[in-house]
């Protein structure tokens, strides 16, 4: 049986101390220097086999760098304008996927992806650009539940460490150090999961091409309109997840 690799697994603890001080993003990158080739295996088949996603896959398309400026033309309820809103109301980074490229660049070059498959490579990539867009697709905020519940959406659709291992880190918290975060993480995990089951595959779809199409438009053809709202709550949520509010 294939055991964990015990440097890997200090970082894990770690990043399970506090996923906030040692992040997913860098727990996700050590685990490819000593991870089980059967598992990379097993992570790359259920994609490449997989009838919407692997015909994606293999086209390898990534969107061009974001920036605000490209959407400012959109009204508010397309795609576009409410992408732009999400961003501007959030304050979030225009440079999130391209920030991520270059960490992902600087590792590639001391070799240590080189066990990651060219499609995962991809997959991670093309991840990072289309998060906010997910988050406007699904409706779920941008707050640490919400990133939670989109994780838990996103694994539900996709067989992949990073989601994964961000549930793996937060329930293994939950479990070991603050019992109090079982309940809101879970309610945001379930309800990310049975959506995430119930809707179309929207990995690796090329969203930017779709910024001047109604939003509902572009959920009713994925199966993401839903009448009822997420039950999770930022209220009285432990206070590892404040910190992140």
């Amino acid at each position: 049986m294939q055991k964990i690799d015990r440097v890997f697994g200090e970082n894990y603890l770690r990043c399970m101390d506090n996923f906030y001080d040692y992040g997913v993003h860098l727990l996700f990158n050590d685990w490819w220097e000593n991870a089980p080739a059967d598992a990379i295996a097993k992570y790359v088949a259920a994609i490449e086999n997989h009838p919407e996603q692997g015909p994606l896959a293999r086209e390898r398309w990534l969107a061009e760098p974001f920036s605000l400026d490209q959407v400012k033309g959109y009204a508010r309820g397309t795609l576009g304008g409410e992408w732009l809103a999400f961003m501007v109301e959030n304050n979030l980074v225009e440079r999130l996927a391209l920030g991520y490229r270059e960490l992902h660049e600087e590792l590639e070059a001391q070799g240590k992806l080189d066990n990651m498959p060219d499609l995962l490579k991809y997959k991670v990539l093309r991840g990072y650009q289309t998060h906010d867009i997910h988050h406007v697709l699904t409706g779920y905020t941008a707050t640490p539940l919400g990133e939670l519940a989109l994780q838990a959406f996103q694994l539900a659709q996709q067989d992949y460490p990073y989601s994964a291992m961000t549930l793996a880190t937060v329930m293994g918290h939950a479990t070991l150090v603050d019992p109090h975060l079982i309940k809101p993480a879970m309610d945001a995990i379930t309800d990310g999961w049975a959506y995430g089951r119930r809707a179309r595959s929207i990995q690796f779809v090329a969203f930017e091409k779709m910024l001047d199409l109604p939003l509902v438009e572009v959920q009713a053809e994925y199966g993401l309109l839903r009448e009822d709202k997420p039950a999770f709550e930022m209220a009285n949520v432990p206070e590892l997840l404040k910190e992140a509010a």
